[in-house]
């Protein structure tokens, strides 16, 4: 397959000219609450190129998947419909982080374009930013000058935002030819047909300010992204990317569901086909990753995909979940290069299918309400755009859609207030992911970390070391002393104490001299290998440059260890009980409990959790040793056994927790022995959002205590209820059939009570105003109430009843008329909203039979003569 040909060949290219392989990051940004998905291959490298991270490589390259529908690359509502625009797509790129710059960028792009992908060098143009003269000489090594062609800003200037890193590009665009448009040059192909860009070459060699001033960056950096589906678009000679190997086998999948041939030549007919095919890829990759179909955030932006594609399906004649029929092909093409596809296989077709379940349900839904506003829209002759909104936003229905059944109507649709309303739903959505100006207190440490560098973790090995105070700070600034009773972060060039991160909280313990004591109450890392102890000060002062003692609390770090040995053990475990395609979603880990959340569509049930704890306390009795190795990612990548994250950063050395049977990348501490754990319970199971559960456990003495307190609590239930704890089961069984009869005798004497009641209350009717009325509080709830009015109703052939009820706090006012009364004009709903503000409330319903209530108890009596006085003045 050309895709996966082209996709291997530019890794191997790269990786032989020195670059690291790095594998695609999750389509989930880790860090990154501006972005819905990675929508660039440079996303996860994004500290990198604002110095926030160092990493242990200067040359990478990676093959990144990319999901772009929504924000500023919003290609959404343009797919099916152009002959390029796709939500999902690979993103093929080298980076340079301080190595080469121009020269080689341009070598690299310039060999593998023509000698490893063979394009036609007489077919390539490159652009450049127009000020960029180095780069004009370096293409003439290449190009004659009338194909390499300047550009303004807009074209050929990239910057990650309004502040930051930037610097001029240069891309290349290869010429499709006469056929694809009359343009002589990229600068006149307006609309890029003739002359597509395949490859951007980003200079990054600034750093703009908020003024607009441009500063030289200390180290000239390179990114490089080239679209993998356009490539295979120039080899295969195709006009659209739809006619690509993976996107035109898809699309063939789409014919042997619905018996129908795809046109490529008549993009209206082939718009549903391409949608599919190109949604099926954003929806599997995205599920795959951790992302579910939701109400919230990107959750929003994947069921609008599926919705989409299922809207399209239905114009192809597929009236039933179809989605899932498509995947055992894309596997097969991508899965054995991706194979977070393969692991998660059953679990996407599962939630692809209860998506398009819920939404067939909710289309058929909106095809009533559209009837209904149809209907509602004939006096105004027009569909407002609050309505139009809804239909689309609510129910899935297209713009497009509402406009044509409008028209067939003879209504228009109010184009300018929906398009406001899909303009505030933007700028809600572009609010909710904005993020503030960078902390003060992060600039600190950025700068301490300049002037000191890392400080060493010696604490996977020893809990106890000797240390130098480098930094010492309190409120928010750098200080020289800290002082009795103060609080505040000490800085010190090694340490045992283990800084919160991964879900592990961080170590306590002290810092000490014979002369001075600081209590370490928590251990951060604010910045990037910055371990910070905050505390107080309890004896002494403490000074920069002073020579201490760092001691770790052995006991709390041994009962996190054996948690967080715990928590890899758990999702082992899980992995065994329900399927391959768990996932972790995030996790805690302190002394007291665990707390691990993983994707999951739906409930566990109670015997999987049983199997689940079994299964760890199994491997706990085994106590099998914990080692842990360090090995480069490189190597892990080529052992699929051990687990790492999608999303997670890893750096080219990475630390391996072994247990045997279960392999994960994590930099936590670990018990020694898997033995040392003691017990392992879990105490919690639920959903946290949609696809996410969470499981919270206790292990070890922690564990102990809750089975102590179950047999505590069953020893009491025994004493009280008089049996054997082996015979609670059967003495509550059989309690509870003694309440059902006695609920049940409880019923029947009350049906006699209040039979007996409903005959004294025939002699209680009053006539009023010439009508029969029977107005009364009576010791009803309100569903009784409405009992005793149908069985008075069923007696009397004319009557006006009136009732009153209440609890402690409110009370509900009833009132029904018969027939011949309402004919009379006399109504029951009036009859309520006439009264109800006499006791302090408000009520309605229909002209036979209408409710209400109140609050204010002590007007119930006024109430009940109110409602008389009505009759009186409404009989005439």
């Amino acid at each position: 397959m050309l895709s996966q040909k082209i996709r291997t060949q530019f890794l191997h290219y790269f990786k032989e000219k020195g670059h690291s392989l790095v594998p695609s990051s999750a389509v989930i940004p880790p860090d990154d609450p501006t972005l819905l998905f990675i929508n660039a291959g440079m996303n996860q490298f994004k500290d990198v190129f604002l110095g926030k991270s160092v990493p242990e490589y200067t040359r990478a390259v990676s093959a990144q998947k990319c999901i772009r529908v929504g924000g500023k690359h919003n290609d959404f509502e343009n797919v099916g419909h152009t002959s390029r625009h796709l939500t999902f797509f690979e993103m093929l790129g080298n980076f340079s982080f301080g190595d080469y710059f121009k020269k080689e960028a341009i070598d690299f792009a310039w060999d593998f374009a023509t000698g490893h992908l063979e394009l036609h060098p007489k077919k390539i143009y490159a652009t450049i930013f127009y000020t960029d003269e180095e780069s004009y000489e370096l293409w003439k090594s290449f190009l004659p000058e009338e194909r390499i062609i300047r550009m303004g800003e807009k074209d050929n200037f990239w910057s990650m935002g309004d502040v930051g890193p930037c610097g001029p590009c240069s891309e290349l665009h290869y010429d499709r030819g006469s056929a694809f448009g009359a343009a002589r040059s990229p600068a006149e192909d307006i609309e890029g047909e003739r002359f597509i860009e395949f490859w951007n070459l980003v200079f990054m060699e600034s750093n703009r300010d908020s003024s607009g001033k441009l500063t030289p960056l200390p180290k000239k950096s390179v990114d490089t992204g080239m679209g993998l589906e356009r490539v295979v678009a120039l080899k295969m000679d195709v006009a659209t990317l739809f006619e690509t190997d993976i996107l035109r086998a898809l699309i063939a999948e789409v014919e042997n569901l619905t018996k129908r041939t795809y046109d490529a030549q008549n993009f209206k007919e082939a718009a549903p086909f391409r949608v599919i095919a190109d949604h099926v890829r954003s929806l599997a990759f995205a599920i795959s990753d951790g992302v579910q179909p939701s109400n919230i955030e990107r959750g929003y932006v994947l069921r609008k995909v599926l919705r989409r594609a299922v809207r399209y399906g239905r114009t192809l004649g597929l009236e039933k979940p179809f989605l899932a029929h498509l995947l055992p092909r894309l596997v097969d093409m991508m899965g054995e290069d991706y194979p977070e596809l393969t692991a998660s296989q059953e679990r996407i077709a599962d939630i692809l299918t209860i998506e398009e379940e819920s939404f067939l349900r909710t289309l058929r839904r909106g095809g009533n309400m559209m009837t209904q506003i149809i209907e509602a829209s004939k006096k105004e002759n027009e569909i407002s755009g609050d309505d139009a909104f809804k239909l689309k936003d609510t129910y899935g229905f297209p713009l497009e859609e509402i406009i044509l059944l409008a028209k067939d109507a003879d209504l228009t649709v109010d184009i300018r207030r929906f398009e406001d309303l899909e303009s505030e739903a933007r700028d809600r959505s572009r609010q909710a992911r904005k993020t503030t100006e960078q902390g003060v207190e992060e600039s600190l440490f950025a700068d301490y970390h300049k002037r000191h560098g890392p400080a060493e973790f010696l604490g996977y090995t020893q809990l106890t070391c000797e240390a130098v105070i480098l930094g010492l700070m309190k409120e928010g600034k750098e200080v020289e002393v800290l002082y009795p009773g103060e609080e505040g972060t000490v800085l010190l060039n090694q340490t045992p104490f283990y800084a919160e991160k991964g879900g592990q909280v961080g170590d306590q313990g002290t810092l000490s001299t014979e002369d001075l004591l600081f209590e370490v109450t928590d251990c951060q890392n604010p910045y990037t290998d910055v371990i910070a102890h905050h505390g107080v000060v309890k004896k002494g002062e403490l000074h920069i440059g002073n020579t201490l003692t760092a001691s770790v609390d052995d006991r709390r770090r041994q009962k996190i260890a054996n948690n967080h040995t715990a928590t890899h053990l758990l999702h082992f475990a899980l992995q065994q009980v329900l399927g391959e395609h768990i996932k972790q979603a995030g996790s805690v880990v302190e002394p007291e409990r665990l707390r691990f959340d993983f994707y999951h569509h739906k409930a566990i049930t109670p015997e999987e959790r049983r199997k689940v704890e079994e299964l760890v306390n199994e491997k706990i009795r085994e106590n099998r040793p914990v080692e842990t190795f360090e090995l480069s990612f490189e190597e892990v990548q080529k052992q699929k056994e051990i687990k790492q994250f999608f999303g997670e950063k890893y750096g080219k050395r990475v630390r391996m927790v072994d247990i045997d049977y279960s392999k994960e990348l994590c930099g936590g501490t670990h018990t020694s022995a898997v033995g040392n754990i003691g017990y392992f319970k879990i105490t919690s199971e639920g959903s946290i959002a949609a696809g996410v559960r969470r499981i919270e456990a206790l292990s070890g003495e922690e564990a102990e205590k809750v089975t102590y307190d179950l047999e505590n609590f069953t020893a009491k239930l025994s004493d009280l209820l008089k049996v054997q704890p082996g015979q609670l089961l059967e003495k509550i069984q059989g309690l509870a059939d003694e309440k059902k009869e006695l609920t049940r005798t409880v019923a029947s004497l009350k049906k006699e009570l209040f039979s007996l009641e409903m005959d004294s209350m025939s002699d209680q009717i009053e006539t009023i105003g010439g009508i029969p009325c029977l107005i009364r509080e009576l010791p009803l709830d309100p569903k009784e109430l409405k009992e005793c009015a149908e069985t008075m109703m069923e007696k009397q052939k004319s009557l006006a009843l009136f009732f009153i009820s209440k609890d402690k706090e409110k009370c509900t006012l009833f009132a029904q008329l018969s027939a011949d009364l309402v004919k009379r004009g006399i109504h029951a709903n009036a009859w309520i909203a006439a009264i109800a503000p006499t006791v302090e409330g408000r009520g309605g319903g229909k002209k036979e039979i209408a409710q209400g209530g109140g609050t204010a108890l002590k007007k119930i009596p006024e109430a009940l003569s109110q409602a008389r006085k009505w009759i009186q003045e409404n009989s005439s």
